[in-house]
This record gives C-alpha cells, structure tokens and sequence, in this order.
C-alpha cells in the first residue's frame, strides 16, 4: 500500500471510529451499577468481564496500530477495575489519548505491514476496520445484557425503545 493511500483510507475509517468509540461509551456508560455480575447463561461472559473486554480492547487495537504491532494483552479483568463506573472511567482516560496517538502517525506509518498472530499480514491502517468489527460484536452482546440487568438501552446505530430516534422534522 502506498502512503498516500493509507492517509486516505485513515481519513475514511476516522470519523467512523470516533463515532464507534462514542456509541460504545454509551453503551459502557448504561451497565446498571450493582450488575456486573450478571452473565445470560453459564457460558457467557459477566457484564464487568465484557465490559472489560469492549473497553481494552479498543485501546489495544489503537495501540498496537500505533506501536506497528500487535502483542497478547492480559487476560481478564485487573484487580482494580471492581465495577462498570470503572471501566468507563478507564475508557475515559485511556481511548481518548490513543485515538490521537493514531491521528499523529506519519502516512508511512498507516501504510507499513504489520502481522495479526501469524493470521493476516495488512497495512496499519486496515487494522481500523477490524477493531471497529470487533467492537460493533462485542457492543452488541453487551447491549443484550442491559434490559435484563436492568438497565436502559442507549441508541446505538438508530433509536432504541429506550433512546428513540428523534422525529424527523
């Protein structure tokens, strides 16, 4: 991939990405305190654990485009992280500063191969697509969880019986 190409592939996925990353803050944000425990089934993931899971996963995928590889991460949830008003608050602080991180990258940086665990080999910059991929998977088990913990479901990609969709004018 040419650099010139990786800028516009970035200029293309960014808004996108900012746009997921604030849906998913939403969706962090609206985990009822007190039900971090919950899991719909056995196999499934706790509320804390997923949303754990949601929130690092964002930053590593911004932080491993940016350091131009990829490298396993910690399993589980730290010994700090004990409710949902953490996580967000971990996203809060550590996103944020990662996604300008990925702004300041030099088009050869976007553009330089970087291997995915011995799977897939792309350009830095195709990476996006794929954190976004994940996100959108992970937010969406997330946002089941919410009505039967509970909680509200935020509008995610159009209103939700909880957060209508305005009425166009």
């Amino acid at each position: 991939m040419e650099a010139a190409e990786a800028r516009r592939l970035l200029n293309v996925f960014l808004p996108a990405v900012q746009q997921e990353i604030a849906t998913t803050r939403k969706v962090l944000a609206a985990v009822p305190s007190g039900q971090e425990g919950y899991r719909p089934h056995p196999a499934s993931m706790t509320a804390l654990h997923l949303a754990w899971h949601l929130a690092s996963s964002d930053w590593w995928f911004l932080d491993s485009i940016a350091r131009g590889r990829f490298e396993a991460g910690e399993e589980g949830v730290p010994a700090e992280i004990r409710t949902a008003g953490d996580v967000l608050a971990w996203y809060d602080e550590n996103v944020p500063p990662a996604l300008e991180r990925l702004k300041g990258l030099s088009d050869e940086e976007l553009a330089r191969p970087i291997e995915f665990f011995g799977v897939v080999t792309q350009p830095a910059v195709q990476y996006l697509l794929m954190m976004m991929l994940h996100t959108a998977h992970h937010r969406g088990q997330l946002s089941s969880y919410l009505r039967p913990m509970g909680g509200r479901v935020p509008a995610i990609y159009g209103g939700s019986a909880d957060e209508p969709a305005p009425s166009p004018a």
